[in-house]
C-alpha cells in the first residue's frame, strides 16, 4: 500500500524568488511615479545616502536618495517640507518591505511653507535687508543682555545658567509666544520695545538682544519667518543674536539678525565672554606687555654696552695724561739746569777756538797793508801798458785776420760734411721722399695700403697721390763696384771762400 502523501497543486517557491517576483511585479505595473508628500524622518548617513519617508494624512512610504542622486537634487531635503518626488517603487527584501527610490524633489506648489518663505526672502534680499553692511558688532562685555523667548521652557534656563557660568550679567526678559496665532505680531512688539529703551530709563536699555526658540518643526518656527519679526530684527538699533530651532533650523530673522547662533545656549555663549577666558588673555597680554618690555631694556642695555665699547677708557686715559704731566714736570725741572750746563760747555769749546782780538787786528793790518802795495804796483803797470798802447796797435791786426780765416775753414768743413748727410741732397739728385698722410715716411712698397693717400717730396716741393695697390715687382740688385775715390778738394784761396750761408 502506497503512503506517500499526495502533492497540492499551489506552486512551491524560494523566499528569495517569492521577493523577486514580487520585485518584478512592482516594477513592472508601477514603473517611474511622482508621489507628494511630506518629509519626516530624514536622515544623512555618513556613506552619503539620505533614508527619509512621504507621508501624509492616512499613510506613510519609505524612500532612499542614493548619494549619487544627491549633488543633482533642486533642493536639500528637510523635516516638515511638503515635495513632490520622483522615482520608481522597488522593494527591500531583507526587511519584506516596498520603498521609493527618490532621483528628483520638488517643492509641492506654489502654495508650501517653503516657496512662500523663499519668496519672501527673495523679496527681503532685494531690498537689502540682508546685506552684510548692515550688521553690526556685538560689545565685547555688555552690561545688560535682553531676550526675548517664552517665559516657560527651558531656553530662558539654559541662557541664563550660561551667562551665570561665563560672566554674571543682568538679564532682562520681554515674554512672548513662540508659536501659535499672533506670536509673530508680539515678538515683533518685543523687538520694537527694547528698541524704544531710553539709556539710563527706569527700564535699562540693554546692550545686546537674544531672539530664542527651541527646535520644532517648519511650522512651529513660522513664526519667525513672518516679514513683520524680519523687519523688526532688521530695524532694532540694538545688536541683535537670532538664536531660533537647531543647528539645522533656518529661519528668515537669521539672515536679518546681526549674528546667528545654532542654539540658545551658543547665543548666550556668543554674547559674553567667559571671565576665565578674559583672565587668561590678560594673562597672555600681561606676560607679552612684561616681555617686550624686558626685551626693550634688554636691547636698550646691549646698545648701551656696545656704546661703552665704543667709547674710551677715560679713567685710564686721564691716568696715562696725569702720569705724562708729572713725567713733563720732573724733565722740566731737570732740563733747565741741563741745558745751560750744555750751552755753557759749547761756549766754552767755541771761545778756545776764537782767536784773540789783537791777532785779529794784526792780521786786518796785514792784509791791507798787502792789497795797498798790490794796487800801487797794479798803478805802476797800467800806467805801463798806457804808453805802450801805440806800439801794439800798429802789430795786432794781422793775428786777428788769421784766427778769423782758421774759424772760417773749419765752419766750411763742418757744412759739407751736414750737406753730405742731409737727405735734400739726395732729392737735389732726382730721388723723392713718399710719406703717408701723417707724415710718416714709407720705406717699402708693401708698407703702402692700396688707395692710401700719399705725400710725394722732391727737390722743389710737395705733390700729392694715392696709390692703386699694384706692387712692382723687385729689381735685381745691382753688382756692387768699387766706389772711385774722389779727388782732393784744392785748396781755395782766400778770394774765392763763400760768404757764410744757411746750414740746411
Amino acid at each position: 500500500m502506497d503512503t506517500t502523501p499526495p502533492r497540492a497543486n499551489i506552486p512551491e517557491f524560494a523566499v528569495s524568488e517569492i521577493a523577486g517576483a514580487i520585485r518584478r511585479t512592482l516594477e513592472g505595473a508601477f514603473g517611474r511615479v511622482r508621489i507628494r508628500g511630506e518629509i519626516t524622518e530624514c536622515k544623512r548617513y555618513p556613506s552619503g545616502h539620505v533614508y527619509l519617508s512621504l507621508k501624509d494624512e492616512n499613510a506613510k512610504l519609505e524612500a532612499v536618495i542614493w548619494k549619487t542622486s544627491v549633488p543633482r537634487l533642486s533642493l536639500q531635503p528637510e523635516n516638515g517640507v511638503e515635495v513632490v518626488a520622483t522615482g520608481r517603487i522597488t522593494t527591500y527584501a531583507d526587511r519584506s518591505k516596498y520603498q521609493l527610490v527618490i532621483d528628483r524633489l520638488e517643492y509641492a506648489g506654489a502654495g508650501a511653507l517653503l516657496a512662500r518663505i523663499e519668496a519672501l526672502r527673495t523679496r527681503l534680499l532685494a531690498e537689502g535687508l540682508f546685506a552684510a553692511e548692515r550688521k553690526r558688532p556685538l560689545p565685547l562685555l555688555p552690561r545688560i543682555i535682553g531676550v526675548v523667548t517664552s517665559e516657560r521652557g527651558a531656553v530662558i534656563q539654559d541662557i541664563r545658567t550660561t551667562i551665570a557660568r561665563r560672566f554674571p550679567r543682568r538679564i532682562i526678559l520681554w515674554p512672548v509666544p513662540v508659536q501659535g496665532v499672533g506670536a509673530a505680531e508680539q515678538v515683533a512688539a518685543a523687538i520694537q520695545g527694547f528698541g524704544r529703551l531710553a539709556p539710563g530709563g527706569a527700564v535699562p536699555r540693554p546692550d545686546v538682544l537674544i531672539v530664542a526658540r527651541g527646535g520644532g518643526s517648519l511650522e512651529d518656527l513660522m513664526a519667525f519667518n513672518e516679514e513683520i519679526v524680519v523687519r523688526a530684527a532688521a530695524d532694532c538699533p540694538i545688536p541683535l543674536i537670532s538664536a531660533v530651532g537647531h543647528e539645522t533650523d533656518t529661519t528668515l530673522i537669521d539672515f536679518a539678525a546681526d549674528r546667528r547662533a545654532p542654539t540658545p545656549t551658543a547665543a548666550a555663549e556668543m554674547a559674553i565672554p567667559a571671565r576665565a577666558d578674559l583672565l587668561a588673555d590678560l594673562a597672555h597680554k600681561e606676560a607679552r606687555l612684561r616681555q617686550c618690555g624686558l626685551a626693550v631694556v634688554e636691547r636698550a642695555r646691549r646698545r648701551l654696552m656696545q656704546a661703552e665699547r665704543g667709547l674710551p677708557d677715560m679713567p685710564g686715559i686721564l691716568g696715562r695724561l696725569h702720569q705724562r704731566l708729572e713725567d713733563r714736570a720732573e724733565r722740566l725741572a731737570i732740563c733747565g739746569p741741563a741745558l745751560l750746563e750744555r750751552k755753557r760747555a759749547l761756549l766754552h769749546r767755541i771761545a778756545q777756538r776764537l782767536p784773540h782780538p789783537r791777532e785779529q787786528v794784526a792780521a786786518k793790518r796785514a792784509a791791507l797793508s798787502l792789497l795797498a802795495a798790490r794796487q800801487a804796483a797794479a798803478w805802476q803797470r797800467g800806467q805801463a801798458r798806457r804808453q805802450a798802447a801805440p806800439a801794439l796797435a800798429r802789430f795786432s791786426a794781422n793775428p786777428v785776420l788769421a784766427l778769423l780765416r782758421e774759424k772760417r775753414a773749419r765752419l766750411e768743413g763742418l757744412s759739407a760734411r751736414l750737406a753730405g748727410v742731409s737727405y735734400q741732397a739726395v732729392l737735389a739728385r732726382g730721388f723723392a721722399l713718399v710719406q703717408d698722410s701723417a707724415g710718416t715716411p714709407l720705406p717699402s712698397a708693401a708698407a703702402v695700403p692700396a688707395g692710401a693717400r700719399l705725400n710725394i717730396t722732391f727737390a722743389d716741393g710737395s705733390v700729392g697721390a694715392t696709390a692703386d695697390g699694384a706692387s712692382p715687382p723687385d729689381p735685381a740688385p745691382p753688382d756692387p763696384q768699387p766706389a772711385e775715390p774722389r779727388p782732393p778738394a784744392a785748396p781755395r784761396r782766400k778770394k774765392d771762400l763763400p760768404e757764410q750761408g744757411a746750414l740746411l
